[in-house]
């Protein structure tokens, strides 16, 4: 599962838009997720990472953004037996 909003937070808001890119790094043979933003906030989260390698905080590497794909599926049905009555 990922978080339904991008990973962002600007002036101590939460950003509302949804995740549209994982953003991971790249590490010889290895990849790292480090996150999920919107298109808005790419360039703020790839700044972010340059910082907290340069920090040591997370490992050197290539950042790389994944472009996120929804996918639909019509597998799950529901019937009346799953459905309560509220009064």
């Amino acid at each position: 599962m990922l978080p339904d909003k991008c990973s962002v937070m600007e002036e101590k808001k939460q950003c509302v838009n949804p995740p549209e890119f994982i953003v991971s790094i790249v590490v010889d043979k290895d990849e790292y997720m480090v996150g999920v933003t919107c298109d808005k906030h790419k360039h703020v989260v790839s700044g972010k990472v340059h910082i907290l390698q340069n920090e040591g905080k997370i490992p050197s590497g290539k950042i790389s953004f994944s472009q996120l794909k929804a996918v639909g599926t019509d597998c799950i049905h529901g019937n009346s037996d799953d459905f309560i009555q509220l009064d």
